[in-house]
């Protein structure tokens, strides 16, 4: 288990960790900020783009050869990261990297799945989700970190070569300790699902990645496209079903297991003011009240702390108490996030920090209550067959989620900066504020889904009633 955690963690905290160290990126390298934005767009935009199509060929393949191989790949392109001399190899190091990452991180959850089961894969999804959710939040805090301590020219390389030792003892440890499974009955891929499902994601997340250059408002047309894409992907998967194909990520999932469709879309609204946030939040502190990147990823300390422990404690108790788990969270959520975006605006401003930390606190907790728990409900009922293309789907939709949350967001903070004479605290207000919204619309989804199940469990519970389909078993 910790051997998947540990790999898991580096691959989504190089999502965020990079951020703080572009600015002497471009300085050392002499590049321009749209060139180097591809550092971190590009990682992000690879990364989603192969996740269910990994995750479907672990399914098939071996999940335990799926993950050394992609592990290995992300030390080597880690290293050539760290020693790239050129803004090109660079960028080119970090697409690599990426697509390892997103050959990674749908095994994790696929292996949980394999190896648990119970009140046993409960608390083991905990963990999982304690991962997800602190990796996004302690990357600037690692990142400001690791150039306070390699400190001068060329120190942001250390962001890329600590993945070297720490993967490099993940992959010894993988090779011996990992459970090594039979490979599926020897099957051709869904190559037409492949290109269609990538197609439509590379259309919606382009955009969204090249927003800071303008790419939003000069490819706007790729949203229609990429959602025409999507239907298309949806009804050629249909089709293949029917004729009795394996399709790439089966309708099943989404037509008739329990709880998938509801926890994927939680996922997608949640992700979408989770991750935006944090730019938010370090673009104020930093910008506004001339915070170092060290001291502005220590002051959203709170978050990530209440979010660690919440989620190993909701990972053991997610078998008792199910969804209601995932509203009580997202309540917390939108709760402290507002109460956040409040202090900020109106709180006097010598201790407006200081008042909003309790506020951030009751947000990481009630985080914690999000992640690991939607994962455990919406891929409780998923065969162990199709676990990876499921998670790989999962996380395809937090990765479009967190993508629209990085590009809205920051939008509206420097929107309502330049409309607000660079008053940064209006602009922080209303940008965090506006990141309450989808969680409420997840909070508003989870109630439903909640409700769905008291009304299964009920029914289940009725004398005379036969046993249903409920879960689609372990097969």
């Amino acid at each position: 288990m910790w051997v998947t955690l540990v790999a898991g963690f580096m691959s989504l905290l190089d999502v965020t960790i990079v951020a703080v160290a572009l600015p002497s990126m471009q300085r050392d390298l002499h590049t321009t900020a749209p060139a180097i934005q591809w550092v971190v767009s590009g990682y992000a935009l690879t990364f989603a783009l192969v996740l269910v199509t990994a995750g479907r060929i672990g399914d098939a393949v071996g999940r335990h050869r799926v993950f050394l191989l992609a592990l290995t790949a992300f030390v080597v392109c880690s290293a050539t990261a760290g020693a790239a001399p050129t803004i090109t190899l660079l960028v080119v190091a970090r697409l690599a990297q990426g697509v390892a990452a997103g050959c990674l991180a749908p095994q994790n959850s696929a292996l949980i799945q394999q190896m648990f089961r119970g009140a046993e894969r409960g608390r083991a999804f905990g963990l999982f989700g304690a991962t997800v959710g602190v990796s996004g939040a302690v990357g600037p805090v690692v990142g400001g970190l690791i150039l306070k301590l390699a400190a001068g020219p060329d120190g942001w390389r250390w962001i890329f070569y600590v993945n070297v030792p720490v993967g490099v003892i993940a992959l010894v440890l993988g090779f011996r300790l990992l459970p090594r499974t039979a490979a599926g009955r020897r099957e051709s891929l869904d190559l037409g699902g492949v290109a269609l499902l990538g197609c439509g994601v590379l259309a919606l997340m382009l955009p969204l990645v090249l927003a800071e250059s303008g790419g939003v408002r000069r490819l706007w047309w790729l949203f229609a496209v990429g959602l025409a894409l999507l239907v298309v992907f949806a009804r050629w998967e249909r089709r293949v079903a029917g004729r009795g194909g394996r399709p790439l990520l089966h309708p099943s999932l989404v037509t008739a297991t329990r709880g998938y469709a509801a926890g994927a879309a939680i996922a997608t609204l949640y992700f979408v003011g989770f991750s935006g946030v944090w730019l938010v939040f370090a673009l104020f502190l930093q910008n506004g009240l001339d915070y170092s990147p060290l001291r502005s990823g220590l002051t959203v300390t709170p978050f990530a702390v209440g979010s660690a422990v919440a989620a190993a404690v909701a990972g053991r108790l997610v078998e008792r108490l199910g969804r209601l788990l995932t509203v009580c969270g997202l309540a917390g959520v939108a709760l402290g996030l507002g109460t956040t975006a409040a202090v900020l605006r109106w709180a006097p401003a010598g201790s407006m920090v200081w008042l909003a930390l309790p506020a951030l606190l009751l947000g990481g907790v009630g985080s914690g209550c999000v992640i690991s728990p939607n994962v455990t409900m919406t891929l409780r009922d998923v065969p162990v067959r199709m676990a990876g293309a499921a998670g790989g789907a999962l996380q395809t939709g937090q990765r479009l989620g967190g993508a629209v949350g990085t590009a809205a967001l920051p939008g509206v903070f420097y929107m309502v900066l330049v409309a607000g004479h660079h008053d940064y605290r209006s602009a922080v207000a209303a940008a965090v504020g506006l990141g309450v919204v989808p969680v409420l619309g997840a909070l508003v989804l989870a109630v439903r889904d909640w409700w769905l199940d008291r009304d299964v469990g009920r029914h289940r519970a009725s004398p005379g009633t036969p046993p249903g389909p409920g879960h689609a078993g372990e097969g």
